[in-house]
Formats: structure tokens, sequence, C-alpha cells
């Protein structure tokens, strides 16, 4: 395929509207391996601003312009246009190593060979994270400073898998990983039914165990600090 990689041509001819595009893009993190489904879907969301995202779900079948129709030849022409235009988006926005095996590829063979190659990597790492995930639990004596900012971690390395997670999930797991010594506070949590934002939930979690440690009775005084929270 000619064109792909002339992608200074290329934005010179383009319309605003593909400034737009490549502005967009080129913004986030270049295609490495561990960010692929990341970069995957910014580069759909951008194609479709562009009404372009079909040329990533339907190859460009070659045609005999001498025998098709003035509208075959105008649809094809579209097709390989818009193709050329994704194309040096899409390799401008790969690091140097990956770019070079890409260079010659319409968009669509590209997105086949890419998530053979990426798409069962992240699915795997997926499945390790979750797995991690739902094993993180609060051991006794363990501070629980450090647990949750490991729950985080997890929630963040899925959010980058474009996983969506809303911030009442992230709460929850983190509640259901806590130990008996607050089940207490997570009673009275429920109860107050107040909105809490994950750093919140953090500090009061903090301020629990201080009061737990310090007065080693850890039912009767998770209470008091709902009572702040609220």
């Amino acid at each position: 395929m000619s064109g792909t990689s002339d992608l200074a041509t290329t934005q010179s001819a383009t319309p605003q509207s593909s400034n737009f595009t490549l502005l967009s893009i080129l913004s986030k993190d270049n295609l490495t391996d561990p960010n692929y489904m990341e970069w995957m879907r910014y580069l759909k969301m951008t194609l479709r601003y562009e009404n372009k995202k079909y040329v990533l779900e339907k190859p460009l079948v070659e045609i005999d312009k001498s025998i098709a129709t003035l509208e075959e030849i105008a649809a094809y022409n579209k097709h390989s246009d818009d193709a050329i235009k994704a194309s040096c988006i899409i390799v401008a926005t790969m690091m140097l190593e990956i770019q070079k095996l890409y260079e010659d590829y319409w968009p669509y063979e590209m997105c086949l060979d890419l998530a053979r190659k990426f798409h069962k990597k992240a699915r795997e790492e997926f499945y390790e994270v979750v797995k991690s995930i739902m094993a993180c639990n609060l051991k006794e004596g363990e501070y629980v400073c450090a647990h949750v900012r490991r729950k985080q971690r997890y929630v963040e390395r899925l959010e980058k898998l474009n996983v969506s997670f809303d911030q009442e999930l992230a709460i929850d797991m983190v509640l259901n990983s806590l130990t008996p010594s607050y089940d207490h506070f997570i009673l009275t949590y429920h109860l107050n039914n107040t909105e809490t934002t994950f750093p919140e939930l953090h500090n009061l979690l903090q301020t629990v165990e201080s009061v737990m440690k310090r007065n080693q009775v850890p039912f009767a005084t998770t209470a008091i600090v709902l009572a702040i929270g609220s």
C-alpha cells in the first residue's frame, strides 16, 4: 500500500477536522504492548468522530474500473482515500519499533494482525489482575492504608485495560476485603447511606484503624468515625 508512511503530505492536504484527529490521538500514549486495549479505544473513538471507523471493520476490495459503475468507482476511491488517511494516523501513534511492521498495511488488515498479537496478551493480563484483586484481602495486623493503596493500583491497572470501574464498585471491593474487625464499621457505613469518595473512604479507614489500635476495642469505637464522615 502506498502513502501510509507519507504522514506530512497527508496532514497538509487534509482539512482542519483531520488536525483534530491527529491531536486527539497523539496526545495519548503511543501504542506499546501493555496499552493495546486503551490505545484501540482512543483510535476507534477518533476515527468514529471523523466518520472513518468503517475502514477498521471493512476490507478494501479491489475493483476492475474498466467494468465498474461510476458509483462503485466513487465508493472505492472514497474507501481508499479514507483508508490511507486512517493508516497514517494509526502508524503515527505507534512506537517506532511497531511502526516498521505496519507501514504498508491497510487499516483492516492492520487491526486483525494487532488483535492477534496484542489482544490475547491483554486478555490474559486482565484475568491475572482480576484474580489478584479478588484474592487481595486485608490480614489481621496489616496496615489498612497499604491495603487500600494496593487495591487502588489493581483498579488503575484494570482501567488501563479498558475496564470501566465506577467509584461505588471500587469502594465495595475494598469493604468486602476487610477483616472481621471492621464489620461494625461496614454495617454503620451502609446504614448511614452517605456518598463517599475513594479518598474519603481511605481517610475514614485510617481513622478507624488508629482508634482501634489506640483503644484495642475494634467494634465499639468505629461508629465515632462514621459520625466524623457524615
